[in-house]
């Protein structure tokens, strides 16, 4: 398992096939991601929550289950949120912000908290900007992976969240694009290697939910 290096789904459990370059998910869960402002005024972090399927989830435990007790205890879970951690950095977490139309670099978060409920994998963890990013302009912040193997949805739109004065002030805006309008307005640079394989490209993010603020 450890030394199969893709997205999330072979980074987590062995029993799931080897990633092979297909455009659609094979995973999916549900998020929320939190946006707050600091004291300074500026955005301090960017939390994230995701709730993972029932049946991802029950693979996730054979695969981490050490003691067979059908559950995930503490050493297991902190087990999983460092595989994750490692594992994921090359994906930037799959979180994304852009500051005036411009990628925002974010530090790795310290560790991804993992916890195991209700029969769903749950994973928790911070993201902070690694230069100061002030209220203004225009913000846009989501969550999706770049390959498409896993798909994060929110499922409503108070699922992203601001917190802070500054940022409940901006002009609030949850962009849910169509695909079949982005893939027309696109056909020019939807090739089929996007299809069969989306890695490496940024096209992904077309078809991703985002939270924009104009501040």
């Amino acid at each position: 398992m450890k030394n199969v290096i893709v997205p999330l789904a072979a980074c987590l459990s062995a029993c799931l096939a080897p990633f092979s370059a297909m455009a659609h998910p094979h995973i999916f869960a549900e998020a929320r991601m939190e946006i707050i402002e600091g004291a300074d005024g500026n955005i301090s972090e960017v939390r994230n929550i995701w709730r993972f399927d029932e049946m991802f989830s029950a693979s996730v435990v054979l695969d981490y289950d050490k003691n067979s007790d059908a559950k995930l205890d503490k050493e297991e879970l902190a087990e999983i949120g460092k595989t994750v951690h490692e594992s994921l950095a090359e994906f930037s977490y799959y979180t994304f912000v852009t500051e005036n139309g411009k990628p925002v670099d974010l530090g790795k978060p310290d560790a991804i908290h993992v916890d195991y409920k209700d029969n769903q994998v749950l994973m928790f963890f911070s993201m902070k900007p690694q230069k100061p990013l002030p209220v203004k302009g225009t913000l846009t912040f989501g969550a999706w992976d770049p390959t498409l193997y896993t798909a994060i949805d929110f499922a409503k739109d108070t699922d992203i969240v601001v917190k802070g004065t500054h940022l409940a002030v901006c002009k609030h805006k949850v962009v849910r694009p169509d695909p079949d309008e982005i893939i027309s307005q696109n056909q020019n640079n939807l090739t089929d290697a996007f299809f069969n394989d989306p890695t490496g490209t940024d096209m992904t993010k077309l078809f991703a939910t985002r939270l924009e603020l104009k501040c």
